[in-house]
């Protein structure tokens, strides 16, 4: 995007003074050295109002990429984290500071789940970033796999639009699994910005497991033509189901 594009679409939250302009003194100076993130259709981002953005996910770094993507696109980067790192000192002030947003996990009291979340989203008109697959990537070449129901639940009860969002070369700057990250050279990460996914089929629907499975295919659908159109390849027919293959859905494999 040109500098007159940038200005164009620096939405209010941006634009007023807040921590994140400290993060991004802090953060864009280092990234800047390990990547060089081309974005694709940005203007697609809501520049106002509430969304979920939905990217795909195979490299630990991602969320930084994403962040980054987000913020030359004109909005605060905001994502789910989970509710015990709000509690770590110095980094749970940074997150309640910013914007995050605590989410506890399965099995536990839930007295701030993923959809209650949503609601925040609403009142204040924010966005948030949400992985559908949940974790990294099973796919042995980095395609989305089958993706989790938990960002389609959040949009059909709240009625938040989903913007789907694909990058590639993420795994340059650190591999899948790794705990090692390459500096220098600065990689090239480029990044595609969807149109908004039509859910409008699933309106008025109950949110039963066979709905909200249907519309989760339909957005991963959509990510994963970005992602091909990013790769210049085309993605397996059917996505990758850990279940078929004995792996866990979520943590290192």
């Amino acid at each position: 995007m040109t500098t007159s594009e940038k200005r164009r679409r620096s939405s209010p939250e941006k634009s007023r003074p807040s921590i994140y302009w400290l993060l991004a003194t802090i953060a864009l100076p280092p990234a800047g050295l390990m990547m060089k993130i081309r974005i694709r259709d940005g203007h697609k981002l809501p520049i106002d109002g509430p969304f979920i953005l939905a990217p795909n996910h195979f490299s630990e770094i991602d969320p930084i990429v994403v962040g980054v993507a987000v913020w030359k696109m004109g909005r605060a980067p905001r994502f789910m984290a989970k509710a015990g790192l709000f509690t770590v000192p110095v980094i749970g002030w940074l997150l309640t500071k910013s914007g995050q947003i605590p989410v506890e996990r399965a099995g536990t009291t839930r007295g701030n789940d993923p959809v209650r979340a949503g609601g925040v989203l609403v009142d204040k008109g924010q966005g948030v970033v949400i992985y559908p697959e949940g974790s990294l990537t099973r796919d042995p070449d980095l395609w989305p796999m089958r993706g989790k129901t938990g960002a389609v639940r959040v949009a059909l009860t709240h009625n938040i639009p989903i913007t789907p969002i694909a990058h590639w070369g993420t795994d340059k700057v650190m591999a899948r699994y790794s705990r090692k990250i390459s500096f220098f050279p600065p990689k090239r990460i480029d990044v595609k910005v969807g149109d908004p996914v039509d859910l409008s089929a699933f309106a008025g629907r109950p949110l039963d497991s066979a709905t909200l499975a249907e519309a989760t295919a339909v957005v991963m659908e959509r990510i994963t033509a970005l992602l091909e159109d990013l790769r210049g390849e085309k993605a397996p027919e059917e996505p990758w189901d850990p279940s078929k293959h004995n792996q866990k859905d979520t943590g290192r494999f």
